[in-house]
Protein backbone atom coordinates (compact mmCIF):
# COMPACT_ATOMS: atom_id res chain seq x y z
CA UNK A 1 0.00 0.00 0.00
CA UNK A 2 1.26 3.36 -0.82
CA UNK A 3 1.10 6.78 0.61
CA UNK A 4 -1.56 8.33 -1.31
CA UNK A 5 -3.62 4.21 -0.74
CA UNK A 6 -3.50 5.07 3.11
CA UNK A 7 -4.94 8.72 2.92
CA UNK A 8 -7.94 7.48 1.19
CA UNK A 9 -8.42 3.97 3.58
CA UNK A 10 -7.71 6.50 6.40
CA UNK A 11 -10.80 9.11 4.85
CA UNK A 12 -13.19 6.01 4.76
CA UNK A 13 -12.86 5.36 8.61
CA UNK A 14 -13.34 8.66 9.31
CA UNK A 15 -9.48 9.74 10.11
CA UNK A 16 -7.73 12.38 9.75
CA UNK A 17 -3.89 12.48 8.78
CA UNK A 18 -0.79 14.69 7.18
CA UNK A 19 1.20 14.52 4.32
CA UNK A 20 4.67 15.87 4.84
CA UNK A 21 7.03 16.74 2.20
CA UNK A 22 10.34 17.94 1.22
CA UNK A 23 10.31 21.20 -0.64
CA UNK A 24 13.36 22.34 -0.75
CA UNK A 25 16.66 20.54 0.39
CA UNK A 26 20.37 22.29 0.55
CA UNK A 27 23.26 20.74 0.91
CA UNK A 28 23.99 17.24 2.54
CA UNK A 29 20.38 15.87 3.67
CA UNK A 30 19.25 12.10 4.73
CA UNK A 31 16.23 12.50 1.96
CA UNK A 32 16.14 14.69 -0.60
CA UNK A 33 13.37 16.85 -2.44
CA UNK A 34 9.64 15.42 -2.78
CA UNK A 35 10.58 12.84 0.11
CA UNK A 36 7.08 12.08 1.78
CA UNK A 37 5.63 10.78 5.05
CA UNK A 38 2.20 10.66 5.91
CA UNK A 39 1.50 11.01 9.52
CA UNK A 40 -2.32 9.74 10.87
CA UNK A 41 -3.89 11.23 13.73
CA UNK A 42 -2.94 9.07 16.53
CA UNK A 43 0.62 10.08 15.22
CA UNK A 44 1.95 6.93 13.71
CA UNK A 45 3.86 7.61 10.15
CA UNK A 46 4.12 5.41 6.69
CA UNK A 47 6.96 6.39 4.31
CA UNK A 48 10.08 8.70 5.68
CA UNK A 49 11.88 12.02 5.37
CA UNK A 50 15.43 10.35 6.74
CA UNK A 51 14.67 9.24 10.56
CA UNK A 52 15.39 10.49 13.85
CA UNK A 53 14.71 13.67 15.82
CA UNK A 54 14.00 15.57 12.23
CA UNK A 55 10.78 13.07 11.91
CA UNK A 56 9.70 13.16 15.77
CA UNK A 57 9.81 17.10 15.15
CA UNK A 58 7.62 16.58 11.36
CA UNK A 59 5.45 14.35 13.09
CA UNK A 60 4.25 16.90 16.25
CA UNK A 61 4.32 19.76 13.55
CA UNK A 62 1.75 17.64 11.61
CA UNK A 63 -0.52 17.27 14.46
CA UNK A 64 -0.38 20.57 14.52
CA UNK A 65 -1.57 21.08 11.22
CA UNK A 66 -4.31 18.57 12.15
CA UNK A 67 -5.48 20.90 15.02
CA UNK A 68 -5.56 23.97 13.71
CA UNK A 69 -6.65 22.26 10.22
CA UNK A 70 -3.94 24.64 8.19
CA UNK A 71 -1.00 23.75 6.32
CA UNK A 72 2.82 24.77 7.01
CA UNK A 73 5.99 25.36 6.09
CA UNK A 74 8.71 24.35 8.63
CA UNK A 75 12.78 25.01 7.92
CA UNK A 76 14.82 22.22 9.68
CA UNK A 77 18.80 23.12 10.18
CA UNK A 78 20.56 19.81 9.86
CA UNK A 79 23.93 21.08 10.88
CA UNK A 80 23.48 20.56 15.02
CA UNK A 81 26.25 18.24 15.61
CA UNK A 82 25.34 14.88 18.01
CA UNK A 83 27.33 11.78 18.65
CA UNK A 84 29.88 12.96 15.69
CA UNK A 85 27.31 13.25 12.86
CA UNK A 86 26.57 16.04 10.64
CA UNK A 87 24.91 16.77 7.84
CA UNK A 88 24.99 19.76 6.80
CA UNK A 89 22.50 20.54 4.98
CA UNK A 90 18.75 22.30 5.32
CA UNK A 91 15.53 21.43 4.51
CA UNK A 92 12.09 23.08 3.99
CA UNK A 93 9.13 20.42 4.91
CA UNK A 94 5.45 21.37 3.33
CA UNK A 95 2.86 19.48 5.96
CA UNK A 96 -0.67 19.82 4.00
CA UNK A 97 -3.53 18.45 6.42
CA UNK A 98 -6.28 15.87 5.04
CA UNK A 99 -9.31 16.51 7.25
CA UNK A 100 -12.18 14.29 7.32
CA UNK A 101 -15.93 16.17 7.45
CA UNK A 102 -16.77 16.82 10.89
CA UNK A 103 -19.36 14.46 12.82
CA UNK A 104 -22.54 15.30 14.17
CA UNK A 105 -24.25 12.26 15.96
CA UNK A 106 -28.22 13.92 16.43
CA UNK A 107 -30.43 11.87 18.69
CA UNK A 108 -33.69 11.68 17.76
CA UNK A 109 -35.55 11.47 14.28
CA UNK A 110 -38.07 14.04 15.05
CA UNK A 111 -39.28 17.21 13.19
CA UNK A 112 -36.01 18.91 14.71
CA UNK A 113 -33.56 16.32 14.08
CA UNK A 114 -34.80 15.88 10.55
CA UNK A 115 -34.32 19.77 9.76
CA UNK A 116 -30.72 19.97 11.58
CA UNK A 117 -29.36 17.08 9.60
CA UNK A 118 -30.59 18.67 6.29
CA UNK A 119 -28.63 22.01 7.24
CA UNK A 120 -25.64 19.79 8.89
CA UNK A 121 -25.09 17.94 5.96
CA UNK A 122 -25.47 21.02 3.64
CA UNK A 123 -22.81 22.55 6.26
CA UNK A 124 -20.24 19.76 5.38
CA UNK A 125 -20.87 17.75 8.64
CA UNK A 126 -20.71 13.77 8.62
CA UNK A 127 -24.35 13.34 9.92
CA UNK A 128 -25.70 9.89 11.74
CA UNK A 129 -29.12 10.24 13.30
CA UNK A 130 -30.16 7.61 15.81
CA UNK A 131 -33.48 6.48 17.39
CA UNK A 132 -35.54 3.89 18.99
CA UNK A 133 -38.34 4.59 16.54
CA UNK A 134 -37.52 2.58 13.27
CA UNK A 135 -40.77 4.22 11.74
CA UNK A 136 -38.91 7.23 12.16
CA UNK A 137 -35.12 6.42 11.67
CA UNK A 138 -35.29 5.52 7.96
CA UNK A 139 -33.75 6.46 4.49
CA UNK A 140 -37.35 7.83 3.55
CA UNK A 141 -37.74 9.96 6.34
CA UNK A 142 -34.45 10.88 6.81
CA UNK A 143 -32.80 11.31 3.27
CA UNK A 144 -29.75 13.91 4.06
CA UNK A 145 -28.39 11.30 6.83
CA UNK A 146 -25.43 9.12 6.28
CA UNK A 147 -26.01 7.28 8.65
CA UNK A 148 -29.11 6.02 10.40
CA UNK A 149 -29.23 3.73 13.21
CA UNK A 150 -31.99 2.52 15.14
CA UNK A 151 -31.00 1.80 18.97
CA UNK A 152 -32.16 2.50 21.87
CA UNK A 153 -30.59 5.96 23.54
CA UNK A 154 -29.14 4.74 26.81
CA UNK A 155 -27.17 1.82 24.58
CA UNK A 156 -26.74 3.80 21.66
CA UNK A 157 -22.94 4.71 21.71
CA UNK A 158 -22.19 1.04 21.37
CA UNK A 159 -23.45 1.27 17.96
CA UNK A 160 -22.11 4.93 16.96
CA UNK A 161 -18.56 5.80 17.01
CA UNK A 162 -17.89 8.97 19.24
CA UNK A 163 -14.14 11.01 19.39
CA UNK A 164 -12.96 14.22 20.70
CA UNK A 165 -14.26 15.53 17.25
CA UNK A 166 -17.38 14.78 17.18
CA UNK A 167 -20.70 16.64 18.01
CA UNK A 168 -23.57 15.55 19.37
CA UNK A 169 -27.35 16.86 20.13
CA UNK A 170 -29.90 15.64 21.42
CA UNK A 171 -33.61 16.02 20.76
CA UNK A 172 -35.40 13.12 21.74
CA UNK A 173 -39.22 13.06 21.99
CA UNK A 174 -39.42 13.08 25.98
CA UNK A 175 -37.92 13.76 28.95
CA UNK A 176 -36.99 9.78 30.13
CA UNK A 177 -35.54 9.47 27.01
CA UNK A 178 -33.58 12.56 27.11
CA UNK A 179 -32.09 11.74 30.87
CA UNK A 180 -30.71 8.39 29.25
CA UNK A 181 -29.23 9.66 25.82
CA UNK A 182 -27.77 12.63 28.23
CA UNK A 183 -26.00 10.03 30.79
CA UNK A 184 -24.95 8.47 27.92
CA UNK A 185 -23.52 10.84 25.80
CA UNK A 186 -21.57 11.98 29.57
CA UNK A 187 -19.53 8.65 29.01
CA UNK A 188 -17.88 9.55 26.06
CA UNK A 189 -15.17 12.27 24.48
CA UNK A 190 -17.73 14.26 22.88
CA UNK A 191 -16.54 18.21 22.02
CA UNK A 192 -20.46 19.20 21.88
CA UNK A 193 -23.11 17.98 23.78
CA UNK A 194 -26.68 20.14 23.11
CA UNK A 195 -29.85 19.13 24.76
CA UNK A 196 -32.85 20.32 22.88
CA UNK A 197 -35.01 21.96 25.91
CA UNK A 198 -36.13 24.88 27.85
CA UNK A 199 -35.07 26.33 31.05
CA UNK A 200 -37.29 24.75 33.22
CA UNK A 201 -36.50 21.34 31.23
CA UNK A 202 -32.85 22.76 32.12
CA UNK A 203 -33.52 22.80 35.64
CA UNK A 204 -35.11 19.23 35.97
CA UNK A 205 -32.92 17.50 34.33
CA UNK A 206 -29.95 18.54 35.96
CA UNK A 207 -31.38 18.03 39.30
CA UNK A 208 -31.87 14.06 37.72
CA UNK A 209 -28.56 14.36 36.64
CA UNK A 210 -27.34 15.36 39.95
CA UNK A 211 -29.44 12.50 41.72
CA UNK A 212 -27.73 9.95 39.48
CA UNK A 213 -24.04 11.15 41.11
CA UNK A 214 -22.83 13.02 38.02
CA UNK A 215 -20.56 15.97 38.88
CA UNK A 216 -20.93 19.19 38.15
CA UNK A 217 -17.90 19.54 36.06
CA UNK A 218 -19.70 16.43 33.87
CA UNK A 219 -23.34 18.15 33.97
CA UNK A 220 -21.80 21.79 32.76
CA UNK A 221 -20.76 19.83 29.57
CA UNK A 222 -24.23 19.85 28.44
CA UNK A 223 -25.71 22.86 26.78
CA UNK A 224 -29.37 23.56 27.15
CA UNK A 225 -31.08 25.47 25.47
CA UNK A 226 -29.34 24.40 22.65
CA UNK A 227 -28.68 27.07 20.17
CA UNK A 228 -27.75 30.48 19.47
CA UNK A 229 -30.97 33.26 20.86
CA UNK A 230 -32.41 34.50 17.41
CA UNK A 231 -36.24 34.10 18.54
CA UNK A 232 -36.32 30.52 16.45
CA UNK A 233 -39.43 28.69 16.40
CA UNK A 234 -40.43 26.65 13.42
CA UNK A 235 -38.44 23.26 13.64
CA UNK A 236 -35.98 25.38 10.24
CA UNK A 237 -35.36 27.99 12.16
CA UNK A 238 -34.26 26.13 15.40
CA UNK A 239 -31.97 24.25 13.37
CA UNK A 240 -29.89 27.17 11.95
CA UNK A 241 -29.56 28.02 15.70
CA UNK A 242 -28.00 25.33 16.75
CA UNK A 243 -25.66 24.87 13.51
CA UNK A 244 -24.95 28.31 14.34
CA UNK A 245 -23.98 27.23 17.65
CA UNK A 246 -22.07 24.36 16.25
CA UNK A 247 -20.34 26.15 14.07
CA UNK A 248 -19.23 28.65 16.47
CA UNK A 249 -18.23 26.05 18.81
CA UNK A 250 -16.16 24.28 16.79
CA UNK A 251 -14.51 27.42 15.35
CA UNK A 252 -13.73 29.13 18.65
CA UNK A 253 -12.32 25.95 19.87
CA UNK A 254 -9.80 24.64 17.11
CA UNK A 255 -6.25 24.38 18.73
CA UNK A 256 -3.76 26.35 17.63
CA UNK A 257 -1.04 24.04 18.37
CA UNK A 258 0.80 22.31 20.92
CA UNK A 259 3.85 23.11 22.75
CA UNK A 260 6.53 20.61 23.21
CA UNK A 261 10.83 20.59 23.68
CA UNK A 262 12.33 19.06 19.61
CA UNK A 263 15.35 17.75 19.51
CA UNK A 264 17.32 20.61 19.37
CA UNK A 265 14.83 22.98 18.22
CA UNK A 266 11.95 24.34 19.40
CA UNK A 267 8.05 22.95 18.16
CA UNK A 268 6.53 26.70 18.53
CA UNK A 269 3.31 27.22 20.18
CA UNK A 270 2.85 30.92 19.17
CA UNK A 271 4.67 33.28 17.15
CA UNK A 272 6.87 32.54 13.74
CA UNK A 273 8.07 29.10 13.59
CA UNK A 274 11.91 28.62 14.08
CA UNK A 275 14.15 26.55 11.94
CA UNK A 276 14.45 23.42 13.87
CA UNK A 277 17.99 21.84 13.79
CA UNK A 278 18.23 17.98 13.21
CA UNK A 279 21.17 15.79 14.34
CA UNK A 280 20.09 12.76 12.43
CA UNK A 281 22.07 12.57 9.16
Amino acid sequence: MDIYEEIVRLNKLGRASALATIVECKGSSPQKQGAKMLVRDDGSAMGTLGGGCLEADVVQYSLMALRDGQPRTVPFDLTEKEGGLVCGGTLLVYIEPVLVDPRLVILGAGHVGKAVARLARFSGFRVTVADDRPEHANRDGIPDAHEIVVHEFGTVFDRVLVDRGTFLLIATRGHNHDLDAVKAALKTDAAYIGLLGSRRKKGLLMNALRDTGLSQEDIARVIIPVGLPIGSVTPEEIAVSIMAQIIQHRREHAPTGIGGRSCGGVVAQDGPLQAAPSPRS
